[in-house]
């Protein structure tokens, strides 16, 4: 015995979304992160402070490689120009890409990778409003650290405010170095388009995009080590915690589904009493007022009109077997049934 199984088109899985959906719940999510920024801003003293607490661990434990490339970027233009531009721009136009991508060619990938990413960006939340923290361009100038956008800025739209556009350096929040999301959602976008990439071509680009951005945040002195390890952190919390949240929105909604339909067919069945309560004819037979039984099939009532004729010649009863089932008189039909009775 051969058992064949069908694959679900991803047609199919895609018709159980619907974009006026996800895209304001992807803006919603959005809008949180940037009023958090705007909102939860710190002191600036404990920002500060927290910043060179961690750049104080990183010298003890030799795990500081951001002088290094803040040097590299600050001395070689054609290394800190590129670098400032995708700092600016890259997580604005790749991530959401990459949702894209899986809502159309993923499409039953999209919701679970859609989840992580959510889930994630308000762990990112949490951390700005605990611990604000100053990115090394903002320590004090013994630290050495130079703030490539500023010295870029005639470059590109950026100005002194991280990459905020000219004039606009109070619509962010330049003490949430911790955690990094830039390097967060490059990994996210990384694990994407290496796990789901069809060649080679897109699943290198997994590899080298969230390699060559967490460099890039700390040559910019946008972050320290210890910030992209905490989003990598984040990340993998936010994975953690995806699966559970889809369970739990999975069984809300059976029971917003289950809720509403014993509520509907309540409100139905009320109607369909009220006709029943008037009578109606059903296949020759009328239903009498107040009747709650179940309907007879009009089949078997043709049978059963059939049967009770007293008289297969008699033109009545052929008529009222023919009204029975509903279709034009058959008299040779008659007949036989008349002759099966006296056999």
């Amino acid at each position: 015995m051969t058992i064949t199984a069908t694959v679900p088109r991803a047609s199919a899985y895609r018709g159980k979304l619907r974009w006026w959906t996800e895209l304001p719940l992807v803006a919603v999510i959005y809008v949180l992160y940037s009023a958090a920024r705007l909102m939860v801003r710190g002191d600036v003293d404990d920002a500060v402070k927290h910043g060179a607490d961690i750049l104080h661990f990183e010298k003890f434990t030799h795990l500081d490689p951001e002088r290094f490339f803040n040097r590299l970027f600050t001395n070689h233009a054609f290394l800190g120009v590129p670098a400032d531009f995708a700092y600016a721009s890259l997580h604005y136009v790749v991530t959401p890409s990459v949702l894209i991508w899986l809502w159309l060619r993923r499409p039953t990938h999209y919701r679970q990778a859609r989840t992580w990413l959510l889930a994630s960006t308000l762990i990112g939340l949490v951390g700005f409003t605990a611990v604000p923290t100053a990115p090394p361009r903002l320590l004090p100038g013994a630290t050495g650290f130079i703030d490539t956008m500023a010295q870029y800025g005639s470059y590109g739209w950026w100005g002194t405010d991280a990459s905020a556009p000219r004039g606009l350096g109070q619509l962010t929040n330049q003490y949430a170095a911790m955690p990094s999301l830039h390097v967060g959602w490059s990994l996210w976008c990384g694990i994407a388009l290496w796990r789901y990439g069809s060649n080679r071509v897109v699943r290198t680009l997994g590899v080298v995009y969230p390699l060559v951005t967490t460099l890039i945040v700390m040559g910019t002195a946008n972050h320290y080590l210890m910030d992209a390890a905490a989003g990598l952190a984040t990340m993998g919390l936010g994975f953690l915690l995806s699966k559970p949240i889809l369970r739990l929105s999975d069984r809300v909604r059976v029971r917003a589904v289950r809720t509403f339909r014993r509520v509907r067919p309540a409100a139905q069945g009320t109607g369909e009493a009220a006709s029943l309560t008037t009578g109606r004819t059903v296949a020759g037979n009328v239903v009498p007022p107040q009747t709650t039984a179940t309907l007879p099939h009009p089949a078997a009532s043709a049978r059963r009109a059939a049967k009770e004729t007293p008289d297969v010649d008699d033109a009545d009863g052929a008529d009222g077997a023919d009204g029975a089932d509903g279709n034009t008189a058959d008299v040779s039909g008659g007949e036989t049934a008349g002759r099966g009775r006296m056999a």
